[in-house]
């Protein structure tokens, strides 16, 4: 046991730059998956109330092919901002093979299946914080530990808890392990957004510098051009884009931004910045190159959703497929932050995306 507490118990995570207000979305293909059997137990809703006694149904799952009951420890991997349809096997799967460690996940509350109310209205919403979710994770740890004692016929043995998260589930795995030192051993937390900024111009800074000076040039180039032609023909430049759905100007420029920081934080900037350049240099029109690269890459392979960007959409209260970006926007705006706004100087993004922007969601 002990190398794996030398490899787990290493100081927290620093938060990514790169950190993006994008929801971390877990596989679609079931073979990505260890096990996709789901599991329920009873969550408390309201962890801070003494006299609000409701409860909701959370789903998890668990995967123990790799345990030893002798003496192996706990992964908990931090299901996120999104629907959780199973374990994923990655490289904890690897981990805990090697060490013997029962895989277990916890959905989100009102993600996926998890949700307390059957309307993701405003007012139903007062529940959906990273701080129930921390009192969650702890409720599901004590109960889980005792589940897994009665399934083994032990008593009163306390396992060693990992936990493990990414993005928003990797700062929920640093303050749980800070909030409740004496319910895990340790904590890895990757791209751990933790420390929540407000105006995150940095993001659109960071854009800039990974393009390039030429292909920075370019892109705000087109972002000129698109600023320009918006007031004179708004739905023929969402045409020309594919995204006639998205009717507010500033969601669309939003869309454009994104489409182009994906390229940079995915590390395929190459598939953005080559024909751009290359439509520069042949005086093709820029507009329709990057109208070619957001539909052909970023809502086609990479498969961003224009719904996330459509306002009426997300004004849906009902549960469904789309109802985790509504969720998302949610947290964003009332504990998350990282609103990433055009720098007052040399921004690649439109200088209309601003603080005010996501106030008007």
């Amino acid at each position: 046991m002990n190398a794996l507490f030398v490899l787990l118990l290493l100081p927290l995570l620093s938060p990514l730059l790169t950190a993006n207000g994008k929801r971390f979305r877990l596989p679609t293909d079931p073979g990505a998956y260890l096990t996709q059997e789901v599991h329920w137990f009873d969550q408390t809703l309201d962890h801070f109330s003494p006299t609000d006694h409701r409860q909701f149904k959370q789903r998890y799952y668990e995967f123990l092919d790799y345990y030893d009951v002798s003496n192996g420890p706990i992964f908990l991997k931090i299901c996120g901002e999104s629907t959780c349809p199973g374990i994923v096997n990655d490289y904890t799967s690897v981990l805990a093979q090697k060490f013997g460690a029962a895989l277990v996940s916890l959905e989100h509350r009102y993600y996926g299946m998890s949700s307390p109310f059957k309307l993701t209205t405003t007012e139903n919403l007062r529940y959906l914080s990273s701080k129930q979710a921390l009192f969650d994770l702890a409720v599901f740890r004590q109960y889980y530990q005792e589940s897994l004692n009665s399934k083994y016929n032990r008593s009163k043995v306390e396992s060693p808890w990992i936990v493990f998260g990414a993005s928003y589930s990797g700062a929920l795995s640093a303050w749980f392990r800070l909030k409740f030192p004496h319910l895990t051993c340790g904590s890895l937390a990757s791209s751990a957004v933790v420390l929540a900024v407000y105006n995150f111009s940095k993001f659109d800074q960071q854009v800039g510098d990974s393009a390039g000076p030429e292909c920075k040039s370019v892109l705000q180039e087109i972002t000129k051009l698109v600023d320009q032609q918006l007031p004179l023909d708004g739905v023929a430049v969402k045409d020309l884009f594919g995204a006639s759905t998205v009717k507010d100007d500033v969601d669309f420029l939003y869309l454009l931004a994104d489409a182009a920081a994906i390229a940079f934080q995915y590390g395929n900037p190459d598939v953005l910045c080559s024909p751009l350049l290359e439509a520069k240099k042949s005086k093709q029109n820029l507009v329709e190159a990057y109208a070619k690269y957001v539909k052909e890459y970023y809502l086609g392979k990479f498969g961003a959703s224009l719904n996330a960007y459509n306002q009426q959409i997300l004004k849906n209260t009902s549960l469904g497929a789309e109802g985790g970006d509504r969720l998302w926007w949610f947290q964003v705006c009332s504990e998350v932050a990282y609103f990433q706004v055009a720098p007052t100087n040399d921004s690649v993004r439109s200088p209309r995306i601003d603080t005010r922007y996501p106030h008007s969601r």
